[in-house]
């Protein structure tokens, strides 16, 4: 009953913590709880299944923090209106067995070679599989531990230097210099040591804050420039309207809103710059075929609005795909349709339009897993059979662009970013935009799919770790909301709320210069992977010396 209320604790104390709800000074000792279960369990237990016990306890403490965290999901709905309840018990049941597997792996560990080494696995194995959910296709970095600052973020702003993996690391380090000062206390009640390590600890956790504050304060800009934007809210509802209605009335009353905002707010004889749609805004029904832009009458139609807004750049989302010659080369996501006898790619895309010019087009890459892509399909498709779910959207996976893409403005000195909904929450990744040249980034999100919860908050808040981060801008436009204009330090300047039909407009700086976090990205999490390396090799390595001793 002992481990198993340590265990309960433990997942509380980490889901309230979680943005945009919660209090993220808790995940400082959040996991002090489930450390003192498995050390109860490891030393002092006579349960003959350790390794089980351990596993049962931790699953139940991850299962409380991702379904608190993340049970938004169950708002998702399937194309008869019901919710979808496969759509929040896949990554919350699966997530919390791949965190319970990582921490039996901690137990194991620590059991062969002591508690010392076992903490250090333990940090290090865990910023190793934070990393895997970055990279693999099972992607799902959304409860990644650097994350839960993203609604404080004036006391994160050292991101700009080791980015939201750092945070993780160094939330990992204060736990278990908690649980190390509580060991400490109950090994040898010495009241020196204990004081000597709750000041080393509390340093361990303020300071960066202190830095931080300090830094956000302290902070200047130096823009090479600023451009005027628009970013329209069209509120509709991705399951009745977004992809039923009429492609020319979606595209009407999106050019309608526009022309209403095709000036600053807040000084009407400015002219908008850059006009930004949401995710997959247009054409609502079917896509875009990639081959023939140029004979789009959508396409068309947004050019002769832009002949009426000289020095005007239109930038949004859309659904296109591309259909392939017979003897082109077809990548492993392009499907064969029966019927058409066809080979075809599908995107979800971001497109850049310019009167006179072709249209540039970006397909988003961190594809979101059992809706927009199949993970290891070769592999769990004989097993799983057709098990993406139908939101609405496709049921097929989608090709991506496997490099980062910028748009140019041939008017100013803007290049944006045109980071698509889901790749917002990467920070690694985002950076590969700022390498190419993005002096601005834009996020384009159709998150209205989990109504208003938590979920398109988080999503928000979590770009503001973006901005600190490569120290850009922000023009978020969404398709129920929230769009948003976000500074570089991280703060929301002005938001348009969410399920408002309408637009915000924005004066928003460009800003050329790298942070080093942009230049390094996560170079802790290759440590730990180096770390993680050398510990296991360290277990021959001990025992041959034992045996030579």
């Amino acid at each position: 009953m002992k481990n198993l209320l340590l265990a309960l604790i433990s997942g509380v104390l980490l889901a309230i913590s979680w943005p945009t709800y919660g209090i993220p000074f808790f995940i400082f000792f959040a996991w002090v709880p489930l450390l003192m279960m498995e050390h109860n369990i490891a030393k002092f237990s006579d349960i003959k299944k350790k390794r089980l016990a351990v596993f049962c306890f931790s699953y139940l403490t991850f299962l409380i923090w991702n379904f608190v965290t993340t049970g938004w999901l169950y708002n998702s709905q399937l194309p008869d209106g019901s919710k979808s309840l496969l759509a929040v018990l896949f990554p919350v049941l699966t997530n919390s067995l791949f965190m319970a597997l990582v921490f039996v792996f901690y137990h194991i560990y620590k059991k062969s070679q002591g508690t010392y080494f076992g903490l250090v696995f333990l940090v290090a194995i865990w910023m190793g599989f934070e990393k895997l959910h970055l990279v693999w296709e099972f992607t799902w970095p959304w409860l990644n531990l650097g994350n839960v600052f993203a609604d404080y973020h004036q006391l994160v702003q050292w991101y700009d230097t080791l980015g939201a993996t750092g945070g993780s690391f160094w939330i990992l380090i204060c736990n278990v210099l908690v649980f190390y000062t509580i060991r400490i206390w109950e090994a040898g009640r010495k009241r020196k040591s204990l004081i000597q390590n709750v000041l080393m600890t509390a340093g361990f956790i303020i300071l960066p804050m202190i830095i931080s504050l300090v830094k956000y304060y302290n902070y200047s800009v130096k823009p090479i420039g600023t451009i005027n934007v628009t970013m329209l809210q069209p509120a509709l509802d991705p399951y009745t309207e977004k992809y039923q209605k009429d492609s020319l009335t979606i595209e009407n009353d999106l050019l309608k809103i526009a022309a209403e905002n095709s000036v600053l707010q807040s000084d009407k004889k400015s002219k908008i710059d850059l006009y930004l749609a949401p995710e997959t805004s247009l054409p609502g029904i079917g896509g875009f075929s990639e081959r023939g832009f140029n004979n789009s009458l959508l396409i068309n139609n947004i050019k002769a609005f832009l002949s009426q807004h000289p020095k005007s750049v239109f930038s949004g989302g859309i659904s296109s795909y591309y259909v392939y010659k017979e003897d082109e080369e077809k990548p492993s996501t392009a499907s064969y349709l029966n019927g058409q006898g066809i080979w075809l790619d599908e995107y979800n895309s971001a497109i850049q339009i310019i009167p006179n010019q072709q249209p540039e087009v970006y397909h988003k890459a961190m594809l979101v897993p059992g809706v927009e892509i199949f993970p290891y399909i070769k592999i769990l498709k004989p097993i799983l059979g057709d098990a993406m779910l139908d939101l609405g959207g496709t049921t097929r996976s989608l090709g991506i662009s496997n490099e980062r893409k910028v748009f140019a403005n041939p008017y100013n000195k803007s290049v944006i970013a045109p980071i698509i909904c889901y790749e917002s929450i990467y920070g690694e990744f985002v950076t590969g935009y700022v390498k190419k040249g993005a002096n601005l980034l834009t996020i384009v999100t159709n998150d209205s799919w989990w109504g208003y919860s938590q979920g398109h908050k988080q999503l928000l808040v979590y770009a503001k770790l973006r901005a600190i981060e490569t120290r850009r801008e922000i023009a978020r436009a969404a398709n129920s909301g929230t769009s948003a204009h976000i500074n570089s330090r991280g703060d929301i300047v002005d938001e348009l709320p969410y399920g408002a039909k309408g637009a915000l407009t924005a004066k928003v700086n460009l800003i050329d210069k790298e942070t080093f976090y942009t230049k390094s990205g996560d170079f802790l999490s290759r440590i730990c992977l180096f770390v993680i390396g050398a510990l296991l090799l360290f277990i021959p390595g001990r025992k041959y010396l034992t045996r030579k001793k």
